[in-house]
C-alpha cells in the first residue's frame, strides 16, 4: 500500500515578534520561498503546499510556480491551519514544516517520516541538544524532557528539568516546531479545547499531552536558524553566506 505524505508549510503574514518577517528578503529570495524550495528539493513528499492567511504570501508562492492554499478561517495555531486544509483531501502522513526554518534539509525529515513505520506512533517531532546556558533559560528556545523510549513527557518554556543536582550534568533538548502526524491524530487535535498548560505555556503540542497523546521525539543534529526576530535574520544571512 503506498502511504500519501504531504508537507505543509502554514504560514501568517503577521506574527505577533517579527510582523512580515516570512516576506523578508534572505539573500536572493524570501524567507518563505527559501522554506518551500528547500522542502520541496528533499523530494521525500507527493506534494508541498504553503498554507496562508495572507494573500502576499499566497501571491509570492504560486507567482513563483509553487503550491499555495488560503485559510478560510482565523486559525490559533499553524496545526489548526493544517487541519481546516486537509479536511477533506486523500493523505496519510501530514508534515508541518515551519515557514520561519529556511534551512529545511532532507535527513531530519526522512528520520521524522521513519517512525510512523511503527503502527503506535500517531504524532512525531525535531529536537536538538542545547548546550549554551543563554539558549536553556531563554524563553523562546521551547524545551522537551523525553522518556527512556524518546516519548515526550513536557515540553516547556522553563528550563527542563531544573538543575538542582549539579554532580550531574543533565541533557537539555531543545523543540523544533516540526511536526508529522496521521491525519486523524491533527484532525482530533483541531477538535480538541485549549488546554491548561498549553494555554499558559503559549506551546501548541501540550494540547496533544494533555489528551493522553504523547509525540515520538526525533534527535537532528542541525536545523539551521529559525527565524522570529530581527536578529535571527541577521543571524541566516551570515549563515547563508
Amino acid at each position: 500500500m503506498t502511504i500519501k505524505k504531504i508537507a505543509f508549510i502554514p504560514a501568517r503574514y503577521a506574527a505577533t515578534r517579527f510582523p512580515a518577517k516570512l516576506m523578508q528578503q534572505l539573500g536572493n529570495k524570501t524567507v518563505i520561498r527559501h522554506t518551500y524550495d528547500n522542502t520541496v528539493n528533499t523530494g521525500l513528499f507527493d506534494e508541498v503546499l504553503v498554507v496562508t492567511d495572507s494573500e502576499i504570501i499566497y501571491n509570492e508562492i504560486v507567482t513563483n510556480g509553487g503550491k499555495a492554499v488560503m485559510s478560510i478561517k482565523e486559525h490559533e495555531s499553524g496545526s489548526d491551519r493544517i487541519a481546516e486544509a486537509i479536511a477533506d483531501m486523500v493523505v496519510d502522513i501530514v508534515v508541518n514544516v515551519q515557514g520561519d526554518e529556511p534551512f529545511v534539509q532532507k535527513e531530519p525529515l526522512q528520520k521524522l517520516l521513519q517512525v510512523f513505520e511503527d503502527d503506535n506512533v500517531q504524532v512525531a517531532s525535531l529536537m536538538q541538544i542545547l548546550t549554551e546556558k543563554q539558549y536553556i533559560v531563554d524563553p523562546n528556545y521551547v524545551k522537551v524532557a523525553v522518556d527512556k523510549n524518546m516519548n515526550s513527557l513536557l515540553f516547556s518554556r522553563s528550563p527542563i528539568p531544573y538543575h538542582r543536582d549539579k554532580t550531574v550534568s543533565p541533557i537539555y533538548y531543545e523543540h523544533i516546531g516540526v511536526y508529522a502526524f496521521r491525519k486523524q491524530a491533527l484532525l482530533n487535535f483541531s477538535n480538541w479545547q485549549m488546554t491548561p498548560l498549553e494555554v499558559a505555556e503559549k506551546i501548541e503540542c501540550l494540547r496533544y499531552l494533555e489528551n493522553g497523546v504523547p509525540l515520538k521525539m526525533v534527535i537532528t543534529e542541525y536545523m539551521g536558524v529559525e527565524i522570529d526576530t530581527p536578529e535571527d535574520l541577521e543571524k541566516a544571512i551570515q549563515l547563508l553566506k
